[in-house]
């Protein structure tokens, strides 16, 4: 509906003031030539007891003029407008996401609480000579109604060699007050997880596992722990990067990725849950920078995932080892290798091999620095993670792999992939 009021009509009060209610943001246009219009999206439960000037209660995408001053509210929605069309209930208040896609102000919390009850303390007591010596602090959260925990494994292990022990008594402190005593069932200090049982004749709370595939930098996260010894911690911020990697961070070894956020935790966080605004985990928070604000790591749950999947069927993480030093390319790379090198291969994509380790298994099928892997084990690849996923656990079993060198010459190669050296 249209209508006209003066400069110093109360309406735009009226107006200004509804629209406030509806956690809206009115802009002002002070062009003289256009009409003046205000657009206010009002929930079903307000526009019941609203109406100006004698007209009826109004819906998304009404139309006010008064003055030379047209308002529009940043939060018409169209898929809102649509169910307001339809007579369909708009929720408030229903501590779910808003409608119109912003910020509430259970936001946070009801993400928070959906998964707070499942995470724990764990309190490592380590003794020497019947003396407690170390009383080491960090977080876990239970995935399991059985009992199970994931944590991080430098809070709850040693590494002696290939041996790895448990650094001693395991305390286990739920949101609600209970302690039990835990024990480690699996670690691995590559990943830096581990997986920790209590036992309880009562009901234990669990937590949802989302996925990390999902996660997009900007989107925002909940990093949930008992920093410093203080339980019950919530800290938000949002995912900064989403495939950072440990050769970034100064990590040697084997190449693993981390999400990295901007949520604030402390000694005391790692191995607590990063969440998702749907109350799922999305990573273990495992470090940050100490020297930097803003900089914290995790695992990504899906490789979580994939390593609870190997402690199940084999108690351990088993992985292939190529012995290649392997490099993603895009269009970018391959046209300024082509600018260095005139020989280089004609590719779209692929992986480049900058350097083979000399005796390792790509070394004895005869891969060469220079070549580009664009087939493995028959499918077409064009990045490090879709070789990694191909070769999972096989070891000892022969994959085939198509390399272009220089002029173009196309190779097929075989390679047997030996598992990795754990203390790499």
């Amino acid at each position: 509906r249209k209508a006209s009021f003066s400069s110093g009509s109360k309406s735009i009060v009226r107006i200004i003031a509804i629209g406030a209610a509806s956690a809206g943001l009115l802009y002002l246009n002070n062009n003289p030539d256009s009409k003046a219009t205000v657009k206010l999206s009002i929930p079903t439960i307000l526009r019941e007891h609203l109406a100006f000037q004698g007209h009826p209660s109004f819906v998304s995408s009404d139309h006010w003029q008064f003055g030379k001053f047209p308002l529009f509210l940043s939060r018409v929605d169209p898929a809102l407008a649509g169910d307001v069309a339809k007579g369909a209930p708009v929720a408030v208040g229903d501590g779910g996401k808003p409608s119109c896609g912003c910020l509430g102000r259970d936001f946070f919390a009801n993400a928070a609480a959906k998964i707070a009850p499942a995470v724990v303390n764990l309190s490592v007591q380590q003794d020497l000579y019947g003396f407690t010596t170390v009383r080491s602090m960090c977080s876990g959260t239970i995935i399991d109604a059985d009992g199970t925990i994931l944590t991080c494994a430098h809070g709850v292990v040693d590494s002696q060699g290939r041996q790895l022990t448990t650094k001693g008594k395991i305390d286990v402190t739920l949101q609600d007050g209970r302690t039990f005593e835990g024990t480690v069932v699996n670690s691995d200090l590559h990943s830096d997880i581990a997986i920790v049982k209590i036992k309880s004749k009562t009901p234990l709370p669990t937590a949802k596992l989302g996925s990390s595939s999902k996660l997009r930098p900007g989107d925002w996260v909940i990093a949930m722990g008992t920093p410093l010894s203080l339980q019950n911690t919530v800290t938000a911020g949002i995912v900064s990067c989403v495939d950072r990697k440990s050769s970034d961070l100064g990590l040697g070894g084997m190449r693993r990725e981390y999400l990295q956020t901007d949520c604030a935790i402390n000694a005391g966080n790692s191995g607590g849950p990063l969440v998702n605004i749907d109350g799922e985990i999305v990573g273990v928070n495992i470090m940050k920078v100490a020297a930097a604000d803003g900089l914290s790591f995790s695992i990504p749950i899906d490789s979580v995932s994939k390593i609870i999947e190997h402690f199940k069927k084999s108690g351990r993480v088993i992985r292939p080892w190529l012995g290649l030093k392997m490099l993603d390319l895009n269009e970018l790379i391959i046209s300024q290798l082509k600018e260095r090198d005139a020989k280089f291969p004609e590719v779209e994509k692929g992986i480049l091999v900058p350097m083979v380790t000399p005796g390792s298994p790509a070394d004895r099928a005869g891969f060469h620095p220079g070549d580009v892997v664009i087939e493995f084990d028959g499918k077409p690849v064009q990045s490090i993670k879709e070789i990694v996923e191909i070769m999972d656990d096989r070891i000892g079993k022969p994959l085939n792999v198509v390399v272009k060198r220089a002029n173009n010459e196309v190779v097929k190669l075989t390679v047997i992939p030996e598992e990795a050296n754990p203390d790499m």
